[in-house]
């Protein structure tokens, strides 16, 4: 994937492409099921499929792209790290998902300004860097598909910056619990990276939320007990008259 590979990556060779590559690549991006037969047999002749461990670094900062990655199973995170040495998450990269980074590198002739890492065992499908420029040009739907992927996510990085640059740690810190049940299973650490805080600046806010009857801080864990409280200060900066009556008929025993 990388002119400069990572030193995960270069101890792993790219694996033969079984015969249903083709078919699970174009299941994962519609916008190739419609390829032209010389463009077809091209891409079937020099797709790569390479399969890393979880923890396995994808890709570093300042190193270059050779390849268009589409990740077929597993998940991997891309973040920057930030001068005080906390890391910044970006955003994750799911199946059936290109890693937006890697597609600006390409276009831009460019080098990588962040970092990916594999939460899970992935496996990536990679199309080289000539070949995806041939498919750009040459075919419609997956110039289309490529850039609306690109732009949604620019969109989100745009709120990412907004969010860590003009709001307060405690609405993003209420928002980064909501939509993950009443028991959120996280460490203050794993919350300061994703926020790209301190440990001690997102222990502090919870113990202001516990204080509120909001949450219940656990070993590993995050009871809320007042979602509606985290949902209004997320959105609007601020929550109505303190309680702490459980909503949704509390967390799990």
């Amino acid at each position: 994937m990388l002119r400069k590979m990572s030193p995960m990556l270069s101890t792993m060779s790219e694996r033969p492409c079984p015969s249903d590559a083709l078919a699970r690549v174009c299941a994962a991006v519609p916008a190739l099921q419609s390829l032209a037969p010389p463009l077809r047999e091209e891409l079937a002749r020099q797709l790569q499929l390479v399969r890393l461990p979880a923890g396995a670094t994808v890709f570093r900062e300042n190193e270059g792209c050779s390849g268009f990655p589409i990740v077929l199973s597993g998940r991997l995170r891309v973040a920057r790290t930030l001068e005080n040495g906390r890391e910044l998450q970006l955003y994750d990269v799911e199946p059936g998902e290109s890693c937006v980074l890697s597609t600006g590198c390409l276009l831009g002739n460019s080098h990588y300004g962040a970092h990916g890492v594999c939460l899970s065992e992935v496996e990536l499908a990679l199309i080289p860097s000539a070949l995806f420029e041939r498919l750009i040009a040459e075919h419609l739907p997956f110039r289309h598909e490529v850039f609306h992927l690109f732009g949604e996510r620019i969109l989100r990085l745009i709120e990412l910056v907004e969010a860590v640059g003009f709001q307060r740690l405690d609405r993003r810190l209420a928002a980064a619990l909501l939509g993950k049940g009443v028991r959120v299973r996280a460490s203050h650490e794993q919350l300061a990276q994703a926020l790209g805080v301190s440990r001690e600046s997102v222990s502090r806010t919870l113990k202001q939320f516990e204080a509120h009857g909001w949450v219940k801080l656990g070993r590993g864990y995050i009871d809320l007990l007042s979602p509606r409280h985290l949902r209004e200060l997320a959105q609007y900066g601020r929550a109505t008259a303190v309680t702490a009556v459980t909503e949704g008929g509390g967390p799990p025993t």
